[in-house]
């Protein structure tokens, strides 16, 4: 007897179910494999007689990091001046509108420089790898490298990788600089509180384990957005749609692992304590 249409419907919808979680993980397994690979060239490659670029990660470095520093200043600056205004909202009803030093302490260090670096980033350098790479594989360069006895991870994925490894903690400690800045700025023209009575607040309120969790994360982002940036641009399919889909697709799903990353930390942070 076939199946009813209601059985049928339930039917398909488990089975999209099933192939989406299947190619879920493998995606996780192909960015677990690119990570290692990476890491197995940038430690072992010098020994091998087949060392990663030093000119092609300076040439990524420029482009994840120094590049970035306007767009990452001004949006940083902008988080620490709203952390200060919310926060002296939030207080003054409780008259403790002086303790908003701690709170912009804490929220800049540990929660949104390391979040906004890693969102901008994904969103200018995680896209740009994607589409560089799909591109590659479309005029059939990632073959060409095999075939010269080049391996990819080597020559692409490696300088990407050490280049993140490198410029999205930088860029998280210049963005939490400047976020605490700009919040310093807008509590001393409201709450008439010096720059230098700011700065020891923060230094009162900061402790190692805030600039470590801050540190840890952007290592982590940076990771998730190199290898998923790689990733999607290694299964590009289609020609120029093809790289336009698999750079959309880096983009969120990059976006999404540092979201759901920063939960887990800060799950983590709070069953420690």
């Amino acid at each position: 007897m076939p199946p009813s249409v209601p059985q049928a419907s339930v039917t398909r919808f488990l089975e999209r179910i099933g192939h989406a979680a299947v190619r879920g993980l493998e995606e996780v397994g192909t960015c677990a494999v690119l990570a290692g690979e990476s890491i197995f060239w940038l430690v072992y490659g010098p020994f091998v007689g087949q060392p990663v670029r030093a000119e092609a990660v300076l040439r990524r470095m420029m482009e994840v990091g120094i590049h970035a520093i306007p767009i990452i200043a001004v949006l940083s600056a902008a988080i620490g001046a709203v952390l200060a205004m919310q926060g002296i909202i939030s207080l003054k009803p409780l008259g403790a509108e002086s303790r908003v030093i701690f709170g912009i302490a804490k929220g800049a260090v540990r929660e949104f420089a390391p979040l906004i670096t890693g969102i901008l980033i994904a969103g200018r350098s995680g896209s740009a790898l994607a589409a560089r790479i799909g591109t590659m594989k479309i005029n059939q360069e990632l073959d060409a490298l095999e075939v010269m006895g080049i391996q990819p991870e080597r020559f692409l994925v490696a300088p990407a990788l050490l280049a993140m490894l490198v410029m999205v903690p930088a860029l998280t400690i210049f963005s939490g600089l400047t976020a605490m800045y700009a919040g310093g700025l807008y509590v001393g023209i409201d709450l008439g509180i010096s720059m230098k009575a700011y700065v020891a607040g923060l230094l009162e309120a900061l402790t190692v384990g805030d600039v470590l969790h801050g540190f840890f994360k952007s290592i982590a982002f940076g990771i998730l957005i190199a290898v998923i940036g790689v990733m999607n641009g290694a299964r590009v399919e289609g020609g120029a749609e093809g790289v336009g889909q698999a750079t959309t697709r880096a983009v969120v799903q990059a976006i999404s692992a540092i979201i759901v990353t920063d939960m887990l930390f800060v799950l983590v942070a709070a069953m420690t304590r």
